[in-house]
């Protein structure tokens, strides 16, 4: 991980991405936006004006389309320049004029001049926005000047029309905006726009009035112009940094008044954050509320450390950004991520320590006063007696009593083993080494307080024990002054140093931890699927890493919240031990947290007397459920450190749970789109294909009942014989709608018996041709060609479903050729499947019409849909959708293809799974 300050350093590799990306951008054309606040603050007038200048320079400029709205001094401004001829594209009785991309294209001016970018096309055009129009002609490197106001960017909307009451339907992508080469702000004074209004500059007089009076009232214009302004400013504000960042400048740059608050485990952090928000109120600032994490912290109580995220939360509600750092040095930590963030002023409490500790320890107000540089530094006055957090706890010794009891028989062992090496002569050098040595040993099991102790009982053994006079606590050789003064202090720096080192290790593992848990709760999240699988893996996460219960609570239709605890089949995700019930006061405090959005519950200043603690489970668009943990111990809440990683647990669980549900919502959506397509297909099919055989059995009917009807026997039995034919086609559609309904109802039951595939071909022939299938001859006079060997084996298949299947495939081959044309019908075995070793019989129908249009062969297989213009009197679409219903039941598979020599082929497969029954001959068989 980088620190701030090497942050601050150009990298390498964003500079290479800065240069790939310039590069590609050479190859694209350059966007210029004129921006403005509303309609007639002169963004076309501006437009064309730069247009004429770019034209004096010697530049292609072409005007794509330009909406003057009949102003005369727009329109004179097109004189001089090349206007694009707009295409012509008729609508409900009208012609529309749009923009003519293509024309542009092949033009391909090098500056062209696009009016209105939020514009909708018309339908019928190849884009339905002109700000797509505008992305196609960037790419193919042409320049392109557009206007826009404030009003139609998509960020915006919502604000737009909470202001100004009138909701604005075109918008633009914000990123359209962002990646323009430039833009420029269009401005006028409030007052001078709705003169121009008046005057009829911006509309028609007779309509000028009514927009004064609606979208154009003053209020509404001032508030549009803040906007536009501000927006404009963002935009200057992130290029700047950008520029910063790539230059390597560390000195902040004033532009923006921006606050830094630090904050401390102090008791009076509260108040110094109330103090910034007046500052940065009465300044317009925007600010910034950071706490520097050192190793000095995480030795701090459970009280100082629950002020701190009081405090951060009191930011937040004050309306800060809040941030946690961490580093060893508080100052150069707040002064690196000041100058990363480009603030102005530094906010700090005044120092409440003695000066003698801040002599000895350092201040943190002295090293921001001395290096902060051009960033201004306040130090404001706190209050020691703020209000503590609702929940306490008593100070905890930072090192326990057994620690300080081990140093002095650790320096008492290092004496002994010190007095048995001084026999051989070792010197006393070695002798030091080894009391540093324990002074280390203690600094590592221990904290500050032990290795201290265990420093100064080092010295006074050492001379005690081994400087002469011994066993006495003089000495009479003054440089031993130096010795003892010199071994005092190394053995205060290494126990300070070792103690450091491992309160860092310590932090680095607190952070490694809670990244571990993070990823692993994410990686479970991407690849999990439904509601119960994914809640069960949040809930048994919590459980495990905060050792606390968990209840959800997600909301019903009624939208009070109900715990998903009592739902069916939860009870099998997750251990039943890992959540807990809720009573009505509990239930009502999640149901606070619902409709308020913030937590309350346990540990926080709402509700405090609650068992749980409760988090809104917040997304993108609305509150999807309550998540609340109870846990086996109180104190875990003081921990700041706990808060955060369990908000980030909530966190990603709302936003996978947002995720769910989304998804829900996608396929109901398809679901009913579906529905309604193919209501409207079967509407528009059965209606005409119904109506249709009806007409004609209706009008011979009538004509044969009519009293004067002098119809010979020849004509009356030729219509006698139309209405049966109409009567049984419209028996065979009804028969497929019923049919299609049952496949897709599940009503259709398999039963499978070993059949010779020759009988339940002739079964089918027999339906379609009213022959035996040796003199089979189909309807159109179709000669029918049936192949079958003579080895076929048996097959286990439903003989009705399997006679259904032929028979609607040789009536879609008699409705799609040409009359006289054969029609082939073969069946062959063909190889085993290499992963089930499953033996496969192969059916096929083919025909010599015109064969499939490229890319139906597998359309063709969809319910009602027809392919081809001629498919046929009385095809509803359902034939072929219905024989791969019946075939997938048989766990086979159907499909189509175009034949080389002209005409389609349908073929099916049926597998044969298991053993068929042998076939016992009689011994007085003829054969």
């Amino acid at each position: 991980m980088r620190t701030i300050s090497e942050q601050m350093r150009p990298d390498p590799e964003a500079l290479l991405a800065r240069v790939r990306a310039e590069e590609a951008a050479k190859a694209r054309g350059r966007l210029t936006v004129f921006f403005g606040s509303a309609p007639g603050v002169g963004k076309t007038f501006a437009m064309l004006e730069a247009g004429h200048i770019r034209k004096a320079e010697g530049v292609d400029v072409v005007a794509g389309v330009i909406e003057t709205h009949g102003r005369k001094e727009t329109l004179s401004l097109l004189d001089g320049l090349e206007v694009l001829a707009q295409q012509e594209i008729p609508y409900r009785g009208v012609t529309l004029r749009e923009f003519d991309l293509d024309r542009a294209l092949a033009r391909h001016p090098r500056l062209i001049l696009v009016d209105e970018l939020a514009h909708t096309n018309a339908s019928g055009t190849r884009h339905p926005k002109r700000w797509q129009d505008v992305q196609e002609l960037l790419a193919a490197g042409i320049d392109v000047y557009t206007t826009v106001n404030v009003q139609h960017l998509e960020s915006l909307n919502d604000v737009v029309t909470q202001i100004t009451g009138v909701i604005v339907r075109e918008t633009v992508p914000d990123s359209i905006v962002e990646q323009a080469d430039e833009v420029k702000l269009i401005d006028v004074p409030v007052d001078d726009l709705l003169q121009r209004l008046r005057e009829g500059k911006v509309y028609l007089p007779q309509h000028a009035e009514r927009a004064m009076s609606n979208f154009f009232r003053k209020g509404n214009l001032i508030a549009l112009r803040e906007l536009a302004l501000r927006r404009t400013a963002d935009r200057v504000d992130a290029q700047m940094e950008v520029y910063r960042r790539d230059n390597a400048i560390s000195t902040p740059w004033p532009t923006t008044l921006r606050l830094l608050v630090g904050i401390s485990s102090s008791p009076s952090a509260p108040r110094l954050v109330r103090a910034a928000r007046r500052m940065a109120a009465g300044l317009r600032a925007e600010w910034i509320v950071a706490f520097v994490e050192t190793p000095a912290e995480l030795r701090r109580s459970e009280v100082d450390r629950e002020r701190v995220v009081e405090t951060l939360r009191l930011a937040e509600q004050l309306g800060a950004e809040t941030v946690s750092l961490s580093a060893t040095n508080v100052a150069d930590e707040l002064l690196a991520y000041a100058r990363v963030r480009n603030i102005s002023k530094i906010v700090i409490g005044k120092p409440e320590r003695p000066r003698w500790q801040d002599m000895i320890s350092g201040s943190v107000a002295d090293d921001l006063l001395r290096r902060s540089g051009v960033i201004d530094v306040y130090a404001v006055s706190g209050d020691s007696h703020d209000t503590e957090p609702p929940l306490r706890a008593a100070l905890e010794v930072t090192s326990p009593w057994q620690t300080y009891a081990a140093a002095p028989l650790l320096v008492a062992f290092c004496t002994a083993f010190a007095l048995v090496i001084d026999n051989v002569g070792i010197g006393e050098a070695n002798v030091i080494m080894v009391y540093l040595l324990g002074v280390l040993g203690v600094a590592l099991a221990g904290g500050r307080g032990p290795s201290a102790l265990a420093a100064i009982l080092s010295v006074l053994s050492f001379n005690f024990f081994f400087v002469h006079p011994r066993l006495t606590f003089t000495f009479t050789d003054v440089r031993y002054l130096i010795t003892f003064t010199v071994m005092l202090v190394v053995g205060l720096v290494v126990s300070n140093l070792t103690v450091r080192f491992r309160q860092q290790a310590d932090a680095a593992r607190q952070r490694e931890r809670r990244t571990a848990a993070l990823y692993a709760l994410s990686r479970e999240f991407a690849s999990i699927r439904g509601l119960e699988n994914l809640l069960g893996v949040a809930v048994r996460h919590i459980y495990s890493v905060f050792e606390s219960q968990v209840v959800v609570m997600l909301p019903g239709s009624d939208g009070v919240l109900r715990p998903w605890g009592d739902c069916s089949g939860w009870a099998q995700h997750i251990n039943t031990n890992q959540i807990f019930g809720l009573s009505a006061s509990e239930q009502a405090v999640a149901q606070w947290v619902a409709d308020h959005k913030e937590c309350a519950g346990l540990g926080t200043n709402t509700l405090p007397s609650a068992e749980g603690l409760y988090f809104p489970l917040s997304g993108s668009q609305q509150i999807v459920g309550v998540l609340g943990v109870r846990p086996r111990q109180r104190n875990w809440l003081l921990n700041p450190e706990q808060i955060h990683l369990l908000e980030a647990f909530v966190s990603q669980t709302a936003l996978a749970l947002e995720r769910v549900r989304l998804a829900v919502e996608a396929e109901h959506a398809t679901l009913t789109a579906e529905t309604e397509r193919l209501r409207v297909a079967l509407l528009s099919s059965v209606s005409h294909d119904l109506r249709t055989p009806l007409a004609i059995i209706t009008g011979v009917l009538t004509s044969l009942t009519q009293e004067n009807a002098t119809f010979d026997m020849h004509a009356r039995m030729e219509m006698i014989q139309t209405a049966h034919d109409e009567a049984h086609r419209l028996n065979r559609l009804l028969n497929n709608l019923l049919e299609m309904t049952r496949l897709e109802a599940g009503a259709v039951r398999i039963r499978k018996e070993w059949q010779s595939l020759e009988e339940v071909v002739g079964v089918a022939v027999e339906r379609v041709a009213g022959g035996l299938p040796a003199q089979a001859v189909l309807p159109g006079n179709h000669a029918l060609m049936i192949d079958l060997p003579a080895d076929l084996p048996l097959i286990p298949l439903d003989t009705l479903l399997i006679e259904q299947v032929l028979v609607n495939l040789l009536e879609n081959a008699v409705q799609h050729t040409p009359p006289g044309t054969p029609i082939h019908l073969q069946a062959r075995c063909i190889c085993p499947r290499i992963a089930t070793g499953t033996t496969l019989v192969e059916v096929s129908v083919a025909d010599q019409g015109r064969g499939l249009t490229p890319g139906d062969e597998q359309r063709v297989f969809d319910k009602f849909y027809r392919g081809g213009a001629d498919s046929g009197r009385g095809n509803v679409g359902l034939g072929l959708a219905i024989c791969k219903g019946m075939v997938d039941a048989h766990g086979g598979q159907i499909w189509a293809e175009n034949r080389p020599d002209g005409g389609a082929i349908f073929r099916f497969t049926l597998p044969i799974e298991g053993i068929p029954p042998k076939v016992i001959l009689d011994r007085h068989d003829p054969m």
